[in-house]
């Protein structure tokens, strides 16, 4: 994996995260994208890479586990599903705000 956005992070910072403090910061990518979605298509490219970027990183981590990395491995196709309209699970931008959004409050604690 070739790490164009967050080269700070992938060299360790990453690592130190908490899992929720990891799916707030891809939720914070999430909720970018979802803003340019239709409106500006740099900068929708640009949020819906970061994001990706940061699911990879996630599953990555050696510390989530099996379990844990199905679930994140999911949540990203679920967010891929979403940015091209939803075809396969009725996924939407805003619903993958809603889930992550949880993850952002408990980090910020």
């Amino acid at each position: 994996m070739e790490v164009r956005f967050h080269k700070e992070l992938a060299s360790g910072r990453w690592f130190t995260l908490s899992i929720a403090e990891q799916l707030g910061n891809i939720g914070s990518e999430v909720g970018r994208t979802r803003q340019w979605q239709g409106k500006d298509e740099e900068k929708f490219q640009g949020a819906r890479d970061r994001a990706l970027e940061l699911f990879d990183l996630t599953l990555k981590d050696p510390r989530w586990g099996k379990g844990r990395s199905r679930e994140i491995a999911r949540a990203k196709e679920v967010f891929c599903d979403a940015i091209e309209g939803g075809k396969e699970y009725g996924s939407s931008l805003e619903d993958m705000e809603r889930y992550f959004f949880p993850f952002a409050l408990i980090a910020r604690k």
